[in-house]
């Protein structure tokens, strides 16, 4: 059986940790923090008002490409040997991608970052942010800034819950979802009770993108083995 809670999960923490949904991030929580100096209450809701954005968005898109694979079903049916060994190979490729950024490390490198020529126009809609309620809508918006670089794992995923059925899949695509966002409030909440600084994650994150890459890869190459010979 291709689909296991271990390789979903294994996808959703390669996913959890790309840096592009961290720098998004930690750009609102800055503009709301510069519109609202010293109101940490807003960031705290701002921050949490996007990830529920993100989740929301995400759900949706998981739902769709669930739905994507049920209209092939017939085709699944009789090829599915094939269709899963292409999932596996894209998980295998897109981890290959991760673990060359870690190697020779550059911006907006193809399926696992922002490209470059989207970075002006989304920093332009983040700056137009100055409340929870624009950080929501906003947070909409930018899942299609992101997909680029998160949805690789997701469309491995989706792939192998359209296996169990749609009714079957969804509580997985909330738990997966839930693992996808979960670095972003745990963020949002160590800013909000002082226990670090807006700058201080995007300065970690800039750190420690070659490592964020490098965990991501072996994740993902990981569940493209597991797929392709069928281990757990």
């Amino acid at each position: 059986m291709p689909f296991t809670i271990l390789k979903l999960t294994a996808l959703a923490l390669a996913d959890s940790v790309n840096p592009c949904a961290i720098a998004v991030l930690a750009m609102i929580l800055m503009t709301i923090l510069i519109q609202n100096p010293g109101k940490k209450i807003k960031v705290l809701y701002s921050g949490l008002a996007f990830v529920v954005a993100i989740y929301i968005s995400y759900l949706f898109y998981g739902i769709i490409i669930i739905q994507f694979f049920k209209i092939f079903a017939e085709f699944l049916r009789t090829n599915a040997v094939y269709v899963f060994k292409g999932l596996a190979i894209l998980a295998i490729l897109v981890g290959m991608l991760n673990v060359k950024d870690f190697l020779f490390y550059k911006k907006g490198s193809f399926a696992t970052e922002m490209p470059l020529f989207l970075r002006p126009k989304l920093k332009k809609i983040i700056n137009k942010i100055t409340s929870p309620t624009g950080a929501f809508v906003v947070g909409f918006l930018v899942t299609l800034f992101l997909l680029p670089c998160t949805m690789g794992p997701y469309i491995v995923a989706s792939g192998l819950l359209s296996e169990i059925g749609f009714l079957a899949s969804l509580p997985w695509l909330l738990y997966y979802n839930i693992i996808f966002v979960l670095p972003m409030i745990i963020i949002t909440l160590l800013i909000y009770f002082g226990f670090t600084k807006i700058e201080e994650v995007s300065g970690w994150k800039d750190r420690n993108i070659k490592i964020l890459h490098l965990i991501a890869g072996i994740l993902l190459i990981l569940v493209g083995l597991a797929i392709l010979f069928s281990w757990i």
